[in-house]
């Protein structure tokens, strides 16, 4: 491919793109986009001028050693407050600033990281952890038992409203054992409490920081914690950018002076930032240009089976979705295998189940056959022979949400389903999640993504299954109710006999594959690429990072 074209995909910005790209139309494509008015330039943080860039990425390597390291990604931040965000990706970039009693490894175990250690009691109900000692919050004070105690407090609290406050609801009690102790007394055993404390929400933040930011408005933008870099500016649609933390509690880390997280939400423009040099980094790595990229020895290219689902969630609140006939109907309308291939290019699997199987004690139920027929005469039965129109947002605005979208709205009209299509940006998702009268939800067939975030069945269901989690709580946007479904999940939480547990896990699965509230779509692999330069920067399983000991390294 000639410079000209990599320098026009450097440079173009196509906002809500929904066309499909191929290998063979590549260069056509490319050429296209040259009608296209370029978006304004700009020297970024510790970067180089367009031509040193070109040339860089030309040879692999940099003109001057690397102390910015840009991260394009393929949607906005909602929000940089972690006991507020409901998606994976802004409390992933919010661990730049942030640290947790627990953290998740790079194989998704939980692991120490504030903790130095913590004790069990026999009855599973007191966690009694011994922090490190010597830690500075970024204000320079010392983090102790009264500061973990404060944040804890602060994220469960009913005012603030953050989204994540009832995530530890499970809690009887938080005591300051003496200056490094905190104690968390359960109100019953919760046989996934490091899991949660892992996943990135319970972030520890500066007692000053809490002093003075009485809102989750201001939470949202100011950040003060313990980890490797300290934030510089947010703007939740254009950049985070963070700066090295000097009095970080590990040696030598971290290795960059600067990470710079910038939302592309068009599949093209993000890869050829990562072509160029413009970012060393891009999540996720187009799928139908990842040939391409895997042919540059400069880039390497990541996939990794994951637990996200994508779904489709259908309002039960409102006809005709409160009809069970009408949401299978959906589900048989839908050719699974079909859509892997064509919004994903093959880099998902269709969902067989309610929870991924990578999940202690995931179910294979399905996937739910491909049968038209069926899906006709089952809107036959249901009253709607001629089918029926409705409207069908997306929660992404990225290529791939396009397309997935478009290939789902081919699908239903082929049973009589006339659906009007829109994808929304990362702000707009207010409308579904800020809702608070359920009677008044506009979101009618609503396709969205969950990150099993913490691991464990429980939090791969809860959030969007439990009847008490209907927006604006959390993600029910299906507003499913089965009072069956609520007492398996608490009886499960609750349970410590592992068969017992499994059980109730299987019978609550196959409810909701029955109740069908969504329609299972696919579990989507996660794709990332990077400069074969950058190490240790390792992508997760849940779509989440872990990059506290990336390190740029030459030849």
């Amino acid at each position: 491919m000639s410079c000209c074209l990599i320098i026009v995909r450097r440079i173009i910005h196509v906002e809500n793109d929904a066309r499909f790209f191929s290998e063979d139309s590549y260069e056509s494509t490319l050429l296209s986009l040259c009608r296209v008015p370029p978006r304004r330039q700009s020297r970024k943080p510790g970067g180089a001028p367009p031509a040193v860039m070109l040339a860089a990425a030309a040879s692999g390597t940099h003109a001057a050693p690397l102390e910015t390291l840009t991260i394009a990604v393929n949607t906005g931040f909602t929000t940089m407050d972690p006991w507020d965000a409901t998606d994976n990706l802004s409390r992933t970039a919010a661990r730049s600033f942030y640290e947790s009693l627990y953290t998740f490894d790079k194989n998704l175990k939980p692991t120490p990281q504030l903790a130095e250690s913590v004790d069990i009691s026999p009855d599973g109900r007191i966690y009694t952890f011994k922090l490190r000692q010597g830690v500075k919050f970024h204000d320079g004070t010392i983090l102790d038992a009264e500061a973990v105690k404060l944040s804890f407090e602060l994220g469960a609290s009913q005012d603030l409203k953050r989204t994540r406050r009832n995530f530890f609801n499970f809690v009887e009690k938080i005591e300051a054992a003496d200056q490094y102790t905190v104690r968390f007394t359960l109100k019953s055993p919760m046989t996934a409490f490091l899991e949660r404390l892992s996943n990135g929400t319970a972030a520890i933040a500066c007692p000053s920081l809490l002093a003075r930011a009485k809102t989750k408005q201001a939470l949202a933008f100011e950040a003060c914690g313990t980890g490797p870099y300290k934030l510089v500016r947010f703007n939740p649609a254009e950049e985070l950018l963070v700066e090295r933390n000097p009095d970080y509690r590990v040696p030598g880390l971290p290795k960059f002076k600067a990470l710079r997280w910038v939302p592309v939400v068009e599949n093209s423009t993000r890869a050829a930032m990562l072509q160029t040099g413009e970012a060393q980094f891009i999540q996720m790595a187009p799928v139908e240009q990842i040939p391409v990229l895997k042919a540059n020895p400069n880039l390497a290219v990541n996939v990794v089976p994951s637990v996200v689902m994508r779904y489709m969630s259908m309002n039960m609140n409102e006809k005709p979705f409160d009809n069970p006939k009408v949401r299978q109907a959906v589900n048989y309308a839908i050719n699974k295998q079909a859509l892997c291939k064509v919004a994903f290019s093959g880099y998902a699997r269709p969902a067989d189940g309610v929870i991924p199987e990578q999940i202690p004690n995931a179910v294979k139920l399905g996937p739910w056959p491909y049968d038209p027929k069926k899906a006709r005469e089952l809107l036959k039965e249901a009253g709607y022979p001629n089918g029926f129109k409705t409207t069908l947002w997306s929660a992404f605005n990225n290529t791939t949400a396009v397309k997935t979208m478009q290939f789902v709205q081919q699908q239903l009209a082929q049973v009589g389903i006339k659906a009007e299509a829109r994808a929304l940006e990362a702000g707009q998702r207010v409308q579904v999640y800020g809702n608070k009268d359920p009677k008044k939800a506009p979101n009618r067939l609503y396709i969205i993504g969950w990150s099993n975030s913490t691991v464990d069945p429980d939090w791969g269901m809860r959030p969007a299954l439990y009847s008490k989690n209907q927006p604006p709580v959390l993600n029910n946007e299906a507003y499913y109710q089965n009072p069956k479904v609520d007492a398996l999940l608490d009886q499960a939480l609750a349970d410590t006999d592992p068969a017992k547990r499994a059980a109730e896990y299987k019978e609550l699965q196959e409810m909701v594959w029955q109740d069908a509230p969504w329609a299972f779509l696919v579990f989507e692999d996660v794709t990332s690429a990077a400069n074969k330069h950058l190490k240790n920067f390792n992508t997760l399983a849940d779509g989440s990072f872990e990059f506290y000991s990336a390190e740029w390294q030459e030849d």
